[in-house]
């Protein structure tokens, strides 16, 4: 019905014992995301973090010029190759290639006329300098108009990389609100952004939360108003409360309040959704003596 390596899996994604987790996949049939309900409808777990398990290495990039900007993720397999000075030349160039194409897709970029072949053999050569497998996983680009702006920020070196575009206000503004969704982590801008499933799975946990707390049934809709709107103000940048606000005050209100409106926002976290390979390093070193 389900193995040890999901019961690892379910306390890694929820935090909750692992006689919980156990009982949560009995009374899933082994199912995963319905175990993962269970235990929020229990009590026994917080909200499944955005994107699973965050495991791959490498670096986001970003380049920031005039109306255009893009930003991308690119996989390594250590953290050691990521703060390495030829992995991080070889990640500048790929943005500075992307920046100047007019490129949608990842496959579309790797076809790329270059020096010496195209993207895709430029990334095998440089998996043949550095060593290790190398990604391309990722990018955005998006241009503006005169009258809007760029905000962007990197943290931890490259660990997580955001970038906003404002219509009005001004680029100290539009940086800060980078810097937000970088801390903040909001999945989606506004609450018209949400899927309808996602609230609706969320709606469905928060119901029987309710009812197990002993709330009476004809008040349980009344309640979750309230619960639903909660639900926003952690998952919707506009709805979030500003991290640098003296008073209460909402994301979309500081930037409405500096004469903008919030379009757009990217947040790469590197090696979201990714599930690294689990590593035995001391068998690794006795492999390398023996070999």
């Amino acid at each position: 019905m389900f193995s040890a390596n999901d019961v690892k899996e379910l306390r890694e994604r929820t935090g909750a014992g692992m006689m919980d987790c156990k009982k949560a996949l009995q009374s899933s049939d082994g199912n995963m995301e319905k175990a993962i309900d269970w235990l929020r409808e229990n009590g026994m777990a917080k909200a499944e973090k955005k994107g699973g398990r965050i495991a791959a290495e490498g670096i986001t990039s970003m380049k920031v010029e005039g109306n255009q900007a893009v930003i991308l993720e690119v996989n390594s397999e250590t953290d050691f190759v990521a703060k390495n000075a030829e992995f991080q030349s070889f990640v500048s160039k790929l943005t500075d290639i992307i920046f100047s194409h007019d490129v949608k897709t990842v496959e579309e970029a790797l076809e790329l006329s270059v020096e010496n072949g195209t993207v895709s053999d430029m990334i095998t050569s440089a998996i043949a300098k550095i060593g290790e497998k190398l990604s391309f996983r990722r990018f955005e680009k998006i241009t503006k108009t005169d009258s809007q702006v760029f905000g962007s920020y990197s943290h931890m070196g490259g660990k997580i990389g955001t970038l906003v575009l404002l219509e009005g206000a001004n680029e100290e503004v539009a940086k800060d609100v980078a810097m937000h969704v970088a801390a903040m982590r909001p999945a989606y801008l506004s609450s018209k952004d949400v899927p309808e499933d996602v609230l609706n799975r969320e709606k469905d946990v928060m119901k029987e939360q309710l009812l197990k707390e002993g709330k009476p049934a004809d008040k349980v809709e009344q309640i979750l108003v309230g619960k639903v709107n909660k639900y926003y103000q952690d998952v919707c940048l506009i709805d979030q409360i500003y991290i640098k606000a003296e008073e209460k005050e909402t994301v979309g209100k500081y930037v409405k309040t500096n004469g903008g409106e919030i379009l757009k926002m990217v947040r790469y976290e590197v090696g979201e959704g990714i599930e690294k390979k689990q590593e035995n390093f001391a068998e690794e070193v006795m492999n390398q003596i023996k070999g």
